[in-house]
């Protein structure tokens, strides 16, 4: 079994296809076809199966590919760990991130990143938090900037970083009942249409326990998963909507109301895993220190 096997194979695996994985390594199809054959061969067992959707992993290739990603890792943790001490820190970073940011604080800080280790092959991967914690957690991420609710927790098994708070608010349209308040407690939306995101996003979980808490169930008209496209319909008139404050940076036609009883907040945490964390991140996240401790009143 060699590594280069076991990285066509997770090629495979994360491209559910032959094309696409022969493309990102780069090498020919024929190729990467051929040793996947030959390591299926070795463990006699077949690892994916086609079909009309693509290329799925069998039963044997679910089981193998934690482990091929292990050891992938590992061999890349030793040549990052020789090139370290060398003085020539070379590898990859994967760094994953929610939207909006509050600030330009992130992307200073990957440009300060970029510049002072260029030759680390640095890539950005923007999801909502649940699925950034879960690349964390199989290694494909080396840091993720996830945003979590008054309600939320991290995972145990992470380190964690403060990098902002920042409230919550109520977006309206001026024509609004409600948009001379200035402020309302979250009562006050008892009745209202709302736009929100989709389930998968932390912001829709906050709302949904904000309002279980307070007595009521939110009365959800539209769901997205784009922010950008909420702001929008909430501007259409669609419904109230509700959202970090740095989500309506440059949106017009909407009326921002401050939320009391309770008080809701978005925190932004850098997280990752400190025992598994290469020399690549472990040199990023002295840089994060520096670059992302939370402005005067940001705590």
């Amino acid at each position: 079994m060699e590594l280069r096997q076991l990285a066509y194979f997770v090629a495979v695996a994360e491209e559910r296809n032959f094309t696409r994985a022969a493309q990102r390594i780069p090498i020919a199809q024929p190729a990467i076809s051929q040793q996947i054959h030959r390591l299926e061969a070795e463990l006699g067992e077949r690892l994916f199966l086609r079909d009309r959707r693509g290329v799925l992993l069998t039963p044997a290739g679910q089981a193998l590919l934690p482990h091929a990603r292990t050891a992938l890792q590992a061999a890349e943790g030793g040549r990052e760990a020789v090139a370290a001490l060398s003085g020539l820190l070379t590898g990859r970073l994967t760094v994953g991130l929610v939207h909006p940011l509050p600030d330009r604080r992130l992307p200073r800080l990957l440009g300060a990143f970029h510049r002072t280790y260029p030759r680390i092959e640095l890539t950005l991967l923007e999801d909502q938090t649940d699925a950034l914690l879960a690349a964390l957690a199989a290694g494909q991420l080396h840091a993720a900037l996830i945003g979590q609710g008054r309600y939320d927790r991290p995972p145990p098994e992470v380190a964690a970083l403060l990098v902002a708070r920042e409230p919550l608010v109520a977006a309206v349209h001026p024509t609004h009942p409600l948009a001379s308040r200035g402020q309302i407690r979250l009562r006050a939306l008892r009745a209202e249409p709302m736009v929100t995101l989709t389930r998968a996003s932390k912001l829709r979980s906050t709302l949904e326990t904000a309002c279980q808490a307070a007595g009521f169930a939110p009365r959800i008209v539209a769901e997205t998963s784009d922010l950008g496209v909420m702001v929008e319909l909430a501007a259409e008139r669609l419904g109230v909507a509700l959202l970090p404050q740095s989500g309506l940076d440059g949106a017009a036609g909407l009326v921002r109301l401050r939320l009391t009883h309770p008080t809701l907040e978005r925190r932004l945490l850098l997280v990752w895993h400190p025992a598994t964390s290469p020399p690549a991140g472990r040199a990023f996240l002295a840089l994060a220190r520096e670059h992302l401790t939370p402005p005067a009143g940001g705590t």
